[in-house]
C-alpha cells in the first residue's frame, strides 16, 4: 500500500461519473412522478391522500420553531 501519495483512481475533486448519472436518472424520475402526483392522489382514499400531504409538507414549507419571549426575562 502507497504511503503518502496516490497511485490510482479518480484525482481529488473529480466528481464520482455513476453517482453523477444516478442523480441525473433519478431526478428525471422523480420529475415524472410530480406531474402524475395530482391523480395518484385523486385515486387515493380520503385517508390516505391526507397522510401522503402530511408527508409532503416538510419538502414544501419551512418548519416553524417555536419563538420565545424574551423580554419577560429582562424585566424580572
Amino acid at each position: 500500500m502507497a504511503k503518502g501519495y496516490k497511485t490510482g483512481g479518480r484525482e481529488k475533486g473529480t466528481p464520482n461519473k455513476l453517482t453523477k448519472e444516478l442523480r441525473q436518472l433519478f431526478k428525471s424520475i422523480m420529475e415524472k412522478e410530480i406531474e402524475n402526483l395530482p391523480v395518484l392522489l385523486d385515486k387515493l382514499e380520503p385517508k390516505d391522500r391526507l397522510d401522503i400531504i402530511v408527508k409532503l409538507i416538510p419538502f414544501v414549507l419551512p418548519k416553524i420553531e417555536p419563538v420565545r419571549d424574551e423580554i419577560d426575562e429582562f424585566l424580572f
